[in-house]
């Protein structure tokens, strides 16, 4: 009886396939609720942003507090991206490649940023490296600071981030499987080399791709480096951060101007993600066209 409903589907196409109004309804809410969540506030904020003119513009963002909060988001991006990709690919080759104990404890440690409020991560910290936390009194008697400093911000941005490029790494990994990398061994190749030339130019687009979503979360963070930054000016405000000092002291054209900076990143990096999606797309149907 089932195979033939199957014939049947195959010499009537239609019959697998929604009318269509269903699928133009469907088009219709998906456009609607892009216009409406995510095209609308972009729009919204850099209207606002310039509402004034380019030297309003400019000049919110020649402020030194900006300044130093864009060197901030930077600097934290800069550590932290780095770091993670170091993390992600030694997390993912030993998950994907090797079988160990508590590998599924480690894949479960990985996935911790994900499930854990970013307020609730700043809190941890201040509980770990604060005033009064349990390593705080060591800090103090050798001049250490951690929590309203840069380096609190930094394992903040650090904690957030851990994730993105582990993740993007392991499944494709795992479906890569060891085959290649069994076969170089065989061959002569050691570790290392067998990472560098077999391992890495196979996972190079999704590594990409972590590295630009880690990239963007780092810059728009805004939970857990609120905790631990304790909003000095000029010293520990990121970007975010200073974008809400602004708006609250009713500096509203500083605040849309700074945050219409963070609006050009976060589309810059939108426009580098389909860059990668596509290239990786037609790196994979060249390959599935090779003899």
């Amino acid at each position: 009886m089932s195979t033939i409903v199957i014939q049947a589907a195959s010499h009537h196409p239609l019959a697998t396939r929604d009318p269509r109004w269903v699928r133009l309804s469907l088009l219709v809410v998906a456009l609607a609720f892009f216009a409406l969540f995510l095209l609308m506030p972009l729009v919204v904020v850099l209207v606002e942003a310039l509402a004034k003119g380019m030297s309003a513009w400019l000049s919110a963002l020649h402020d030194p507090e900006v300044w130093s909060a864009i060197q901030l988001t930077l600097l934290a991006v800069g550590i932290a991206v780095p770091v993670n990709l170091l993390f992600g690919l030694c997390a993912a080759w030993a998950i994907a490649k090797f079988d160990f104990p508590g590998k599924t404890l480690l894949i479960t440690l990985i996935d911790i940023p994900f499930s854990v409020s970013p307020v609730v991560a700043g809190l941890m910290f201040v509980l770990l490296f604060g005033a009064q936390g349990w390593l705080g009194p060591w800090l103090a008697s050798h001049e250490l600071k951690v929590i309203f400093a840069v380096p609190g911000i930094v394992l903040a941005t650090l904690f957030v981030t851990l994730p993105f490029i582990a993740r993007e790494l392991i499944p494709l990994m795992q479906a890569q499987g060891r085959e290649e990398e069994e076969a170089a061994l065989v061959l002569g190749a050691n570790g290392w080399r067998t990472f560098w030339h077999v391992t890495l130019p196979n996972v190079k687009w999704g590594l990409l791709y972590g590295v630009i979503l880690c990239s963007a979360r780092a810059m728009g963070e805004f939970g857990a480096v609120s905790v631990v930054s304790g909003h000095i000016r000029g010293m520990t405000n990121t970007l975010p951060l200073q974008v809400e000092i602004l708006y609250n002291e009713y500096q509203h054209a500083a605040a849309f101007a700074v945050a219409s900076l963070l609006a050009v990143l976060a589309l810059f990096t939108l426009v580098v993600k389909t860059w990668v999606e596509h290239r990786a797309a037609r790196q994979i149907s060249l390959l599935r066209e090779a003899p």
